[in-house]
């Protein structure tokens, strides 16, 4: 896969209402290629640490930092030359404009939605982009997104400091612990 920065930002995340939803966006955007993820709204350290362990036993280096105010985060962001992906059911359709989109060489900020998402996003973002224009949950938005921007190659990811690997077969489940260096 080519190398290229892409990162998330998760807005107005809430503890109690969203705790596996944010873990689980993070975890899909590690998992299908992603470099790093920042969320705004409540803190929330939990999220943080459950990340970090995945990738301390699966490998990789993925981090989320918190950013407690995601304009700021998005103006600097532009500032030092990156570009602003919104996935939303409102915007152009994915298969529109990712050939666009995939020839960027900027770093990628990928914002995902939570509650209610700003009109003010709609407006600093480069691209506003819907999977679907029909409701659906910001992680197989994203999800969705990663796999059209890779065009697939992020399926065979492998991190070489995995501590865990697991070995496809057809039933059963086979986990291998690789030596910790």
């Amino acid at each position: 896969m080519k190398p290229r920065k892409v990162y998330i930002l998760r807005l107005n995340h809430r503890p109690q209402r969203d705790k596996r939803v944010t873990t689980h966006l993070f975890l899909a955007a590690r998992a299908l290629g992603a470099t790093g993820g920042f969320y705004s709204g409540e803190e929330d350290e939990k999220v943080q640490m459950s990340i970090e362990k995945v990738s301390r036993s699966w490998g990789g280096d993925f981090k989320v930092s918190y950013v407690q105010n995601w304009a700021k985060k998005i103006v600097e962001w532009k500032r030092m030359g990156g570009k602003v992906i919104h996935l939303t059911m409102y915007g152009l359709p994915l298969m529109q404009v990712i050939g666009q989109i995939r020839s960027l060489r900027e770093p990628l900020l990928i914002v995902v939605g939570g509650a209610k998402v700003p009109g003010r996003v709609y407006m600093m973002a480069d691209y506003n982009v819907s999977v679907t224009s029909q409701p659906h949950s910001e992680i197989s938005a994203l999800a969705l997104f990663l796999h059209e921007l890779f065009e697939g190659e992020e399926l065979s990811i492998s991190f070489d400091d995995a501590k865990l690997r697991i070995v496809p077969q057809e039933r059963g489940k086979l986990v291998l612990r690789l030596n910790e260096k």
